[in-house]
């Protein structure tokens, strides 16, 4: 059946980043709409661990974001908490060579110059924080703030909470705009909904989704794969990974890096990351990543050598070149504002990156500086799809 409906704010994509954009667009009191084709959180945040990290990002514009959004997850555990598994475990980052934490340790030192709470570990100290820890490690940083929630369910219980009506199974055909260029809703293929304003968080198909409204953003999927194991007693009290994987995450190769990253889970499994490599979006089963993945894990955490594995999934990172993601209005499309290129971080950052979104659009001063993260700060390319009019039509 073929509907029109209005509202203030049109959300595309009811992922975390799209529930969060929603939730606080709503709270500023605007009426708001959230279309995606699929279900909640079917892309990205249905194959992410839930990470709400600081401990993984050099000083600048992502650490500031994180900073941010933590605050803000503080306060939305307050009402959803148990809700969506939210636990404030703090992470653990270890290093095997005494360069390794050297490095790590200039690494912390900048962070604590920009607000990140971090503690050295020393080897002989390790046991008290993670017992079941390898041997003959070199050190460790401790960052309390790190938390996780249960990412799926904390989509659904923040659009829940925000009030905002949902439309999903509706796929984003145009982004609907007038003569002078603005923005004024999107064609879906059930229908048009009307709104001066449109909310790109369409996460690895945010590219797909500025095309429509004849920009480009040059958004790109980043495979990455999850080892799950059988539920197990509680073994692994922190998020526990490698030194290495900070520079994974920073880095730009198309080809498959790995690093060892651990964590236990409210329900009992195992999660275990991390791999990176773009390849469109195939999904195909890996088993050169997943054999890195178990034994980066088995480094770290001998036990595991002996637990079975029942299950892999993949998942699609929304990769931007400069690893910032696209934040704030569009100058090249009036109406239109993106949410999306978050890459791995996108659980952690929706929060403030939602808080900043409806700052915007209600002409608030927004509370972290935008410029880095202006999505014309790109090359221009051409847009692989043309916007269409108030009418429908391709213009």
């Amino acid at each position: 059946m073929s509907e029109s409906l209005t509202c203030d704010v049109v959300v595309v994509g009811a992922g975390m980043v799209g529930a969060a954009c929603a939730l606080y667009a709503s709270r500023a009191g605007l009426d708001v709409t959230v279309v995606d084709r699929g279900p909640v959180a079917g892309g990205t945040t249905g194959a992410g661990e839930g990470n709400l990290l600081v401990s993984d990002k050099e000083p600048g514009p992502e650490l500031d974001l994180a900073l941010y959004s933590l605050r803000l997850w503080r306060e939305l555990a307050g009402e959803i908490g148990d809700l969506v598994e939210y636990e404030s475990k703090g992470g653990l980052v270890v290093a095997a060579t005494p360069a390794s934490l050297a490095a790590l340790g200039a690494l912390t030192a900048a962070q604590r110059r920009a607000g990140v709470t971090a503690t050295e570990v020393g080897a002989d100290r390790l046991p008290e924080y993670e017992p079941h820890l390898a041997a003959g490690l070199a050190g460790a940083v401790h960052h309390p703030q790190d938390a996780q929630v249960m990412p799926a369910l904390a989509a659904a219980h923040v659009l829940r909470i925000s009030g905002a009506r949902l439309l999903t199974g509706r796929t984003v055909t145009g982004v609907l705009r007038d003569a002078a260029g603005t923005v004024r809703g999107v064609r879906t293929d059930r229908g048009a909904v009307h709104a001066p304003s449109v909310v790109n968080a369409a996460g690895v198909w945010g590219g797909e989704l500025a095309a429509h409204a004849g920009v480009s953003l040059p958004v790109a999927p980043r495979r990455g794969f999850v080892l799950v194991t059988e539920p197990l007693p509680p073994r692994i009290r922190h998020k526990v990974y490698a030194a290495e994987y900070v520079q994974d995450v920073a880095g730009g190769t198309a080809a498959l890096r790995t690093s060892p990253v651990v964590e236990g889970t409210a329900a009992g499994p195992v999660l275990i990351g991390a791999s990176r490599e773009r390849v469109g979006f195939d999904r195909t089963p890996s088993l050169p990543a997943l054999r890195a993945l178990a034994a980066g894990a088995t480094r770290l955490f001998p036990f595991l050598a002996g637990v079975r594995a029942v299950r892999a999934y993949a998942g699609f990172r929304p990769y931007l070149p400069d690893h910032l993601p696209a934040i704030g209005p569009d100058p090249r499309a009036p109406g239109l504002l993106h949410a999306c290129g978050h890459e791995g971080a996108g659980i952690g950052l929706s929060t403030g990156t939602g808080r900043l979104i409806a700052q915007v659009l209600t002409g608030a001063e927004p509370a972290l500086d935008l410029a880095p993260f202006r999505p014309d700060r790109f090359p221009a390319s051409a847009p692989t799809a043309r916007p269409a009019t108030e009418t429908g039509e391709a213009r």
